[in-house]
């Protein structure tokens, strides 16, 4: 098993990872690298690392989706940004402008840093992004 801390992947990987979450289902390859911005070269490339890694199967021909473990790790990674975005609107952003902020840095803050700030926000379940489920994230 393997304990999260929030920085096992590049910012890219993360938004693979998040896409193909909030999609939910088989996703072809070629609507990864058109919703991405990338090169159908790249993207391929992408998704053999993370389906080497374990977060995602990919089904030649037909497309990729999540597996346990990259599900279970992009829900992290969408509360991460709920409570990160959160946060910022509380310092006077508006909730576009968190959320475009925290689309920013959200890959380099750990899981405890999150922990920290969303046990410092009374456990909200809304933020300006979308609902936050609090989950078990210390092992995947």
């Amino acid at each position: 098993m393997q304990e999260i801390t929030g920085l096992e992947l590049s910012p890219k990987k993360v938004e693979y990872l998040k896409f193909l979450f909030k999609k939910g289902e088989l996703v072809r390859t070629t609507d990864i690298s058109t919703q991405l911005g990338v090169d159908p070269s790249t993207s391929t490339k992408t998704i053999g690392d993370l389906a080497e890694s374990g977060y995602v199967e990919h089904i030649p021909y037909r497309g990729v989706r999540l597996t346990e473990i990259g599900q279970q790790y992009a829900e992290f990674m969408v509360n991460r940004h709920n409570i990160l975005s959160l946060m910022l609107s509380h310092y006077g952003l508006s909730s576009e402008e968190a959320c475009e902020e925290a689309s920013r840095f959200e890959a380099f803050v750990s899981k405890s840093a999150v922990d920290n700030i969303c046990k410092s926000m009374g456990h909200p379940t809304v933020g300006v992004c979308g609902k936050i489920k609090h989950i078990s994230c210390g092992i995947l």
